[in-house]
């Protein structure tokens, strides 16, 4: 597993396989914590959204665009997401 401080604080993807290196802060600047798919100029890309939503999406993603196994994708998803920074309580 990886190491939570390298991994994005909201979808949980490794930042090295981030095509951006990172999201952007309000001031332009890469953002340490969030990948380029979730965070843009300071702000979430799906903000609103719920954990469930995020790990139901998650799920799609790597059945989809991976390939996994779907059990496996979930069992995964609800495991990680939810010790994210962005997702705890």
């Amino acid at each position: 597993m990886e190491n939570n401080s390298n991994i994005c604080q909201s979808c949980g993807m490794p930042l090295q396989y981030d095509p951006n290196q990172g999201g952007t802060n309000t001031d332009n600047s890469l953002s340490e914590k969030y990948c380029s798919y979730c965070f843009a100029n300071g702000k979430f890309k799906d903000d609103g959204i719920s954990l469930q939503e995020k790990i139901d999406k998650n799920v799609q993603k790597a059945v989809e665009q991976m390939g996994m196994d779907e059990a496996k994708a979930r069992a995964m998803a609800e495991s990680i997401l939810p010790t994210l920074e962005r997702w705890k309580s």
